[in-house]
This record gives structure tokens, sequence and C-alpha cells, in this order.
């Protein structure tokens, strides 16, 4: 959906109103949001080109890379669309502020909170049943 409005906005009458800098925020913008569609998206392409899938475990482990990979791009399109609209409506000021609050709240809970988790797991207690292994892109492994 990001992508598809960014797609049309140099076409409408206000975009060449924008100034120099916010130009350049929405190029880095479309960068961004297409960039993650592209790697959200290629797993379901990989699935129906490969099909029938022969190796299960490294497409799920190459899916989980690409989707994580794809959270990057997907975090800043995020915060420089937060940037470029709230800079527009109300102010440089504003737009700063409320893109670093955006940027905050994605590293704390796309990135930390998951990661925490993860190194909080306890560890199994003796003779206890081991859990599956898992790469570091939380992909179980056998």
């Amino acid at each position: 959906m990001l992508t598809g409005f960014l797609i049309i906005l140099p076409f409408s009458q206000g975009f060449s109103k924008i100034g120099q800098n916010e130009q350049w925020v929405y190029l880095a913008l479309f960068a961004c949001s297409v960039s993650s569609l592209v790697l959200f998206t290629a797993p379901a392409a990989q699935h129906r080109l490969e099909r029938p899938l022969r190796d299960r475990v490294r497409f799920k482990h190459d899916a989980t890379c690409l989707i994580i990979i794809g959270l990057a791009p997907l975090s800043l399109a995020l915060i420089l669309a937060t940037h470029l609209i709230v800079t527009e409506v109300i102010g440089k000021v504003a737009g700063l502020v409320t893109s670093a609050v955006v940027a905050a709240l994605i590293v704390l809970t796309w990135w930390l909170l998951p990661l925490l988790h993860r190194r909080s797991r306890a560890a199994p207690a003796a003779g206890a049943e081991q859990p599956s292994t898992t790469s570091r892109w939380g992909v179980v492994e056998p």
C-alpha cells in the first residue's frame, strides 16, 4: 500500500511545491519501500518457482532471512514517511521529533524486545527434553 501511494505521489500537483530536501527524503523513502516489498515478496515468488519444494528446511531458512532483512528498509521507510508527512504538515522540528519517536518504537518493538526475549529463554532443566536447534534467524533446524 505504501509503495503504491509513493509511486503516484510525484505525479500529483502539490509534489513540485515540496523543497529539495524533502524530495531527497521522498527518494530515500521510495527506495526503502520498494526494497522491503521485494524482500517480503521474494519467498512467495521462490516458492512458486521452485515447486515442488525439495528442501523445505533450506527454503524456510532463506525465507526467514529475507523477511528479517526486509524489516530494515521497511523500518527506514516508516521513519522517513513520518518525517516527510509531519514536516510538511507541522514543521521541521515536529517532523524530526516525531520521526525519532517512531524510530525508537520500531527499534524497541521490532528489534530489541525480540532479541531480549530470545536471549532470556531459560536453559532446560537436567533431564528435560532438548528443544530443536534454531539458526540465528530463528528457523528450526534438524
